[in-house]
């Protein structure tokens, strides 16, 4: 019987490709930048990839912040200021809330009938500001942010970490959920944990990654870990 959920944040709970768009746009003008949609995909992108490398332990944080607008800027012939346009846009983006669809609704399902915590890869000034303007902080138990955990999902000691500040959570009983193959799933399975893939848009699953359970939308959540 699951009694613990880690829930993950960014495309799970928040809708993170929205809320990117809509702060870099801010950021980029801003800086005096302007934010054509070619733009703004291409950072999501050059993003995307940068997240990989700092899962797999190949870039810093810090470095990965600033590098994503200089790779950025490179490729568009751009002359600004990384680390300033970088600046301006996590402020920006701890500004952004947004929900995925059914979201609230799966929060207040889970609610009450589970110990819940927050399990996110991220900058913590940014995901704490996104956090309060959801007003979603009352949901959880415990709020897990990489950053000052010291460690990034896939990384099991991500979730040692979390499990000691948890306490009494047994890992039979434990299930997480996100959206994310290479950090979430991933990440429970290096952890010995279930597993449940939010997978809206059907995608492929990478090679050794195995959920413990896909859902297609969140509504599913409840029901699928009141089966577990």
């Amino acid at each position: 019987m699951i009694k613990h959920i880690l829930i993950d944040l960014d495309d799970t709970v928040l809708d993170f490709r929205r809320c990117e768009a809509e702060a870099l746009k801010l950021a980029l003008a801003e800086c005096g930048i302007e934010p054509t949609e070619h733009t703004v995909r291409r950072y999501s992108e050059i993003n995307d990839a940068g997240w990989k490398k700092l899962e797999a332990g190949l870039i810093t944080r810090e470095r990965l912040l600033v590098w994503r607008f200089e790779e950025l800027f490179s490729e568009l012939g751009v002359i600004a200021d990384a680390e300033e346009v970088n600046a301006a846009y996590k402020l920006r983006l701890s500004e952004q809330c947004f929900f995925v669809d059914g979201a609230p609704e799966m929060l207040d399902a889970l609610y009450g009938k589970y110990r819940l915590y927050l399990a996110s890869n991220g900058t913590a000034v940014v995901q704490d500001g996104r956090i309060a303007r959801a007003g979603i902080a009352k949901y959880f138990d415990r709020i897990f942010i990489s950053q000052r955990l010291g460690f990034n999902k896939p990384d099991p000691r991500f979730f040692d970490a979390a499990f000691d500040a948890i306490g009494d959570a047994k890992r039979e009983e434990t299930v997480i959920v996100g959206d994310s193959p290479s950090s979430d799933i991933r990440g429970g399975m290096n952890a010995g944990i279930r597993t449940v893939w939010f997978d809206p848009d059907g995608k492929a699953l990478p090679p050794g990654i195995t959920p413990t359970f896909i859902v297609r939308t969140l509504a599913e959540v409840p029901s699928v870990i009141g089966r577990i």
